[in-house]
């Protein structure tokens, strides 16, 4: 049976639907531009202003192979592939620990552990702090200075904590029963039940190790040890020392985009493949009412 609208509720859908079409037009367009200009003429593109519809021919593919082939850049990029995969890795060990811990019935000095771990959400030691802790640990110009002060994110922790604790109580008393350990409760059970938590987890995770710079800037002084985004941040600024040739290129505007599109195009990758579980990790590591 077909429902007839009233004039106020058509009204509503073709400005509901008119309003949608231009968030996703302001949200799209600013990405085409940059995959369009990364591979237009250079002195074409220059010349140009308002909106890019389309690319300018002939066509340049010059400044991606120059980015593919900048030391800089091939360093930086190994260097965050090493500090995304093993930084997110003890990331999510770590947090499945803290959440496995809280979420148990009983620990000693459960309480005081969860005030403690609250605090640091509203009260932090600052720059100079952190910089002389990493500084007196010896950490400084290692990876281990970017992955270790961020190893627990306290509202990961939070979340995965909901997670595990939504899980039937039955099943960890049964786990005992049987005489299976807490490690062995919280590989076997806990994380296999909550892996749409854990994939949501590893996203944020991973994400925030890919886009980091400013702590690699701070802790980092070999160039062979930087990380892609701080990589990038040296190559852009023309006044870095570090950019050389680069900079003087025909392709400087054009490697700008190109490299906008080479760092971000692994992060849009992955997101559809994660995005089923956004909803569900979410909602089962929301606050349980």
């Amino acid at each position: 049976m077909k429902i007839k609208k009233s004039p106020a509720r058509i009204a509503f859908e073709v400005f509901n639907t008119l309003f949608m079409l231009f968030i996703v037009l302001i949200t799209v367009y600013p990405m085409y531009h940059v995959v369009v200009a990364s591979f237009s003429e250079p002195y074409q593109l220059a010349a140009h202003s308002g909106f890019l519809l389309k690319a300018y021919a002939p066509y340049e593919w010059g400044a991606y192979r120059d980015i593919f082939n900048h030391p800089l850049l091939i360093s930086g990029f190994m260097n965050t592939v090493i500090i995304v995969v093993g930084g997110t890795a003890l990331n999510i060990l770590f947090t499945s620990l803290g959440a496995f811990f809280m979420s148990q019935k009983g620990p000693m000095l459960k309480g005081v552990v969860a005030v403690m771990i609250i605090i640091t959400m509203y009260f932090g030691g600052g720059l100079v702090p952190s910089y002389m802790l990493v500084k007196n640990l010896g950490l400084m110009d290692t990876r281990w200075a970017i992955i270790l002060p961020g190893l627990i994110g306290v509202t990961n922790l939070i979340i995965l904590k909901t997670s595990f604790q939504a899980i039937p109580d039955s099943l960890t008393e049964s786990a005992l029963l049987d005489g299976a350990s807490y490690l062995q409760i919280m590989f076997r059970i806990m994380l296999p039940l909550s892996k749409a938590t854990i994939a949501v987890l590893v996203l944020y995770y991973a994400l925030g190790h890919w886009n980091a710079w400013f702590s690699a800037s701070i802790y980092l002084r070999d160039r062979a040890k930087f990380p892609l985004q701080l990589a990038v941040k040296q190559l852009l600024e023309s006044d870095s020392k570090f950019a050389g040739d680069f900079v003087a290129s025909k392709h400087a505007q054009l490697m700008k985009y190109g490299i906008i599109v080479v760092t971000s195009a692994p992060v849009i990758a992955i997101y559809p493949f994660l995005q089923k579980y956004f909803t569900k990790g979410v909602l089962m590591g929301s606050v349980k009412g």
